[in-house]
């Protein structure tokens, strides 16, 4: 696999040629396995590793791709915006419709190649918008002064109280 100078094994790899599948007819069956290190799947998504099976399926209407690929990425806590490596699980099912119809999203080029990369860029970042966390009880950052509260608490803490919660610092303190 060649790799660009950034480390990063270009997204050409989820090109797979499916010509065989269309010449055999509806119902032949060809499960292939990805096992991708740190690739480059579009400019905004970037993953370490790939990983999975995928049975592509001959049908009337093109290629039906199925299977589960696990995807490790970095991300980061939404609460103290910490990086986090995160796995993710994607469970695939889609048609690549072939021929080639006007509106569809995923289709086979006519020249036999699948490309995997647009569904594996939609499905990541779908997946990057479900919130994480760093740990379960991340405390985030300051309202104030934007200080991590994970690291400990800090200067501003204790100076600016929302008045709302003014009450509630006071019976915090006398119980003290």
């Amino acid at each position: 696999m060649k790799q660009h100078t950034n480390g990063y094994v270009g997204n050409r790899v989820l090109k797979l040629n499916v010509g065989f599948l269309l010449a055999s007819g509806s119902g032949h069956i060809k499960d292939t396995t990805l096992d991708i290190p740190k690739i480059r799947v579009a400019e905004d998504v970037d993953l370490d590793y790939i990983k999975g099976t995928l049975r592509l399926t001959r049908i009337k209407e093109g290629i039906l791709v199925q299977g589960k690929l696990n995807a490790g990425f970095e991300s980061e806590c939404y609460r103290c915006l910490d990086p986090i490596e995160r796995e993710v699980t994607l469970q695939i099912e889609e048609l690549f419709a072939y021929p080639v119809p006007r509106d569809s999203e995923f289709s086979v080029g006519e020249d036999g190649i699948l490309d995997l990369a647009p569904l594996v860029r939609s499905e990541i970042l779908i997946e990057e918008e479900h919130s994480a966390l760093c740990q379960p009880d991340c405390r985030g950052l300051c309202p104030e002064c934007g200080e991590n509260l994970n690291r400990g608490a800090c200067a501003c803490a204790d100076e600016a109280i929302d008045p709302r919660l003014a009450k509630l610092k006071a019976l915090r303190d006398q119980m003290r």
